[in-house]
């Protein structure tokens, strides 16, 4: 028995909507693009929304839009997958990482606030594992510096802070359709805006800063004539992955509901073992459940991974605090500490978490860790 981390969930209804695209007319860039941003849109309660190719293209042409330049500072969170400072390297900026909370995992807005410079420019808060960041504290801490808020909402489409879906909160919102994420097209993302302005520049971004659009058109010599007017990339996605997106979004709330479920008897199981620290919850929000994190207090987390991959299940770890990647560490960050990014990175252990996971599979998950580190189911 092998149990993953996480897996996407397919049925022949997801199938068959990418055989009907498959027969269609159009592969890429026709009707089924357009309908899953209106719907993705409508879901989250954005005035629009950008599809792209992934996650990583949806937070660099989101800070493309914003205007990020050359020596401007973002600041995020360390413990994220790279793409969340990636982004901003790509348009000649410079990240700067606060720590998170030691309880949430998010950012803190009290360590954001203490980095921020005069070269800062914009704030990509990390919604992790699907849980919503402290937002009202952000966006005070924004206003009251004059910065963009790029949400990277990887893990947490579905999730919803204060009443709220997550993606209509902030000046964007950028979304991963990786196979592990909450719903799937294959690779994918999306950017979700209600400034007109930013939409606009979005769609340039996304294919070649090509329009045919008149209100940038220097020249217009006909129906046919278009423009390149910026320095955009070729991050268009498929109709095919689009289809799937849609069939996927029907599902959603249902795949939601089995992640709470999944991450509820987690909480149960292990409410008495001294041994592991578990989520908590900031009030009135609702998370996602992308990863099921716990800390292990009183073993060496390395051991507790490697009996944990012995036995079958799939743990994982999420993530390296990304100023320790080599390249990072080569350019500058080598000095930089958080220092409760380092110790949650020391004890972080990911559980599969996965709409697709069965009881019986959970139970196993359950007894391992509890055997491994100790304590009563």
């Amino acid at each position: 028995m092998y149990i993953p981390y996480g897996r996407q969930s397919l049925d022949e209804e997801d199938i068959q909507a990418v055989v009907d695209v498959l027969r269609s007319d159009y592969l890429t860039t026709g009707p089924r693009v357009s309908e899953f941003e209106k719907r993705v849109a409508e879901y989250v309660g954005a005035k629009y929304a950008v599809a792209v190719s992934n996650g990583t293209a949806a937070l660099h042409v989101a800070c493309l839009a914003a205007g990020i330049q050359e020596g401007e500072e973002v600041i995020t969170s360390p413990i994220t997958f790279a793409a969340s400072s990636n982004c901003v390297l790509y348009c000649g900026g410079k990240p700067v990482f606060a720590d998170i909370d030691r309880d949430t995992y998010n950012i803190s807005p009290e360590e954001l606030e203490r980095k921020i410079t005069e070269r800062t420019r914009a704030i990509i808060p990390v919604h992790y594992t699907g849980q919503p960041c402290q937002m009202d504290e952000i966006h005070r801490i924004a206003q009251k510096h004059n910065l963009l808020v790029i949400e990277d909402a990887a893990h947490a489409l579905g999730a919803e802070y204060q009443g709220q879906k997550i993606g209509a909160l902030s000046d964007m919102t950028c979304f991963s359709f990786h196979p592990v994420k909450p719903i799937t097209t294959g690779e994918g993302g999306m950017v979700t805006t209600n400034d007109e302005t930013l939409y606009k520049r979005l769609l340039l971004f996304r294919s070649h800063g090509i329009t045919r659009d008149e209100e940038f058109l220097e020249e217009n010599q006909g129906a046919w004539y278009y423009e390149q007017v910026v320095l955009g990339y070729n991050y268009r996605i498929t109709d095919i992955g689009c289809a799937l997106g849609i069939s996927q979004l029907n599902k959603l709330d249902g795949f939601l509901e089995r992640r709470k479920e999944i991450a509820r008897r987690y909480d149960e199981a292990f409410a008495g073992c001294e041994g592991l620290k578990t989520p908590k919850l900031i009030p009135n929000c609702n998370s996602g459940w992308h990863l099921y994190m716990v800390q292990v207090l009183n073993r060496d987390r390395e051991d507790v991974f490697d009996r944990l991959r012995k036995t079958g299940v799939g743990v994982n770890v999420h993530y390296i605090p990304v100023y320790h990647h080599p390249y990072y560490r080569r350019n500058g960050y080598g000095e930089v500490q958080c220092p409760e990014a380092e110790k949650f990175y020391e004890r972080a252990i990911s559980l599969p978490i996965f709409p697709g996971l069965t009881g019986e599979q959970q139970e196993y998950v359950i007894d391992q860790v509890l055997e491994i580190v100790g304590g009563d189911a």
